[in-house]
């Protein structure tokens, strides 16, 4: 049992170290698949749940803020314009993933080895950098998103114990400490195939929360005053932004649909501001479809036959269709419900009202999923680093050798010190970065600027006329090309909407003094 486990863990630890290795196709045996490797046992409802655990995030609480920008036009058709434009380059992506023969051809492990195969040259560096850059920046957003919906928690239930009387304001260091301390923890499962629990559980989370937040913005559209036994009003000094801006059951409940065909007016925000905000808006959006820059990655998960790529483009077409289902619904209905004065957070924006445990579990929901999806963005960054220090380092025994921890009832664990340490720190810097810039509107719509043309667009569309061999100048060159090219306009577009939010969050900002 015990020889079992350490050949499956140094198998395992190949997964992790050994991304880029030639290997030639072979047909494989009942413990391998065609590259040696333990044969993989991932199926579509696995991929789709580590798509969802990515995909419906953080970025589907900010979908109201955005569609209050853009309007019950706009809003709704930028939604489906970038829930097509994922899916489609998701399936130019997923045919990527083996070279030549899209089932016997040499497998790329990772995005970064699907650019070297494809494209190869300086287009390699660039995209490492882009991709790490991009999942360090997601663990930044998370680390804020969750210490958002704890404070939530401990602010409802400061409020319903003093009686309304204290506005219960709070630091939100603690709660991003206490995430960085049980990312710190799950951070030692070594690699994304042993990941497939936490996925499930943080995609039930992700429903769980996108549900409530979704019946009560129905509910307030259509008028329901639940068991409310006063009305909360008090002020508070701070931005729109970064409150939990009015009650839900404040708000006069007529059952009216709010919102305009525009979006959010001119007077309640001057005209230079509501082109920001419509800016940041699709980085907003933008962000909330991110995943396929651990596409690759997810799909090395998965068993063959069918071909991996049948496979990966099923769960696309599953997941991006029920996030894309989710998000019309929850931004939408936060939109109706909560017309110019949509708050960046949604569940938060319903502020303190009984029943208030109902929000608790959301907030609750939300903080059980971010651990998962942190995971899921990191685990490739930390395989890069780890493989890269094997190969400088092949000798040192603090980066390669286990330490077999046994565990009553489980197989040993394998402890590398090196995966400990240097984990370790990388969760520690990102809390550190979460609490100097808590900016989590801005922060999220920049991430999904930065991330959405060169890894959702421009890669997987260069790399499928690469594999494709699609002749230059033919009519579905042209069609490709002009779709990278509106893609990257979205994205400068974006960028300088969040670059700008976050300009205007910094004039009144203390480093660790934010307080809620």
């Amino acid at each position: 049992m015990g020889e079992d486990g350490a050949a499956r863990n140094h198998l395992h630890n190949n997964q992790v170290f050994d991304l880029s290795i030639d290997v030639l196709p072979q047909g494989g045996t009942k413990c391998c698949d065609d590259d040696g490797r333990l044969k993989r046992s991932g199926t579509v409802w696995t991929a789709s749940a580590h798509i969802i655990t990515a995909v419906i995030g953080s970025g589907v609480l900010s979908l109201a803020w955005a569609t209050a920008q853009l309007g019950w036009i706009a809003g709704p058709i930028v939604m489906i314009l970038f829930s097509f434009v994922t899916y489609y380059t998701s399936t130019l992506l997923a045919a990527c993933y083996r070279s030549g023969d899209p089932v016997n051809g040499k497998r790329n492990y990772t995005y970064m080895d699907a650019v070297r195969s494809n494209l190869g040259g300086f287009k390699v560096k660039i995209c490492g950098w882009v991709q790490y850059l991009n999942l360090f920046g997601v663990a930044i957003g998370y680390t804020i998103a969750s210490s958002i919906s704890m404070m939530a928690i401990k602010r409802s239930n400061c409020f319903h114990a003093s009686g309304g009387k204290n506005p219960c304001h709070m630091n939100s260091n603690p709660y991003m400490i206490a995430f960085g301390i049980v990312e710190i923890i799950f951070s030692q499962i070594p690699d994304f195939d042993q990941l497939w629990w936490l996925s499930i559980v943080a995609a039930v989370m992700s429903f769980t929360y996108s549900t409530i937040g979704l019946g009560l913005g129905i509910a307030k559209v259509a008028g329901i005053n639940s068991s409310v036994a006063t009305t909360l009003r008090f002020s508070l000094s701070i931005s729109v932004r970064q409150f939990y801006l009015i009650t839900f059951f404040n708000l006069p409940e007529t059952g009216k649909i709010r919102g305009s065909l525009t979006g959010i007016s001119v007077g309640t925000v001057t005209q230079t501001q509501k082109i920001w905000r419509s800016f940041q808006a699709l980085g907003d959006i933008a962000f909330a479809y991110s995943y396929s820059l651990i596409l690759i990655e997810i799909q090395d998960t998965l068993k063959a036959p069918p071909a991996e790529s049948k496979t990966m483009k099923k769960a696309t077409l599953i997941s991006v269709g029920v996030t894309t289902l989710f998000y019309m619904l929850c931004g939408c209905m936060g939109y109706a419900a909560f017309g110019d004065l949509s708050p960046g957070n949604l569940l938060t924006g319903f502020g303190f009202y009984n029943p208030f445990w109902l929000l608790d579990i959301a907030n609750a929901a939300i903080v059980i999923h971010l651990v998962g999806a942190y995971q899921v963005y990191c685990q490739p960054l930390f395989a890069f680093i780890e493989k890269s220090a094997t190969e400088r380092f092949p000798d040192s025994e603090f980066i390669t050798k286990d330490i077999k921890i046994p565990i009553p009832g489980f197989r040993p664990y394998n402890l590398n010190l090196f995966r400990l340490v240097w984990r370790t720190i990388f969760v520690i810097i990102t809390t550190l970065i979460s609490m100097l810039l808590p900016f989590f509107n801005d922060i999220v719509g920049l991430l999904g600027a930065l991330g959405f043309w060169p890894l959702t667009v421009y890669f997987p569309v260069e790399m499928y006329i690469s594999q494709k061999k699609i002749p230059k100048w033919s009519t579905r060159w042209v069609c490709l090309q002009i779709l990278s090219i509106a893609c990257l306009f979205i994205t400068i577009a974006a960028a300088a909407g969040s670059i700008a939010g976050v300009v205007l969050d910094l004039k009144s900002f203390k480093p660790f003094a934010t307080v809620y």
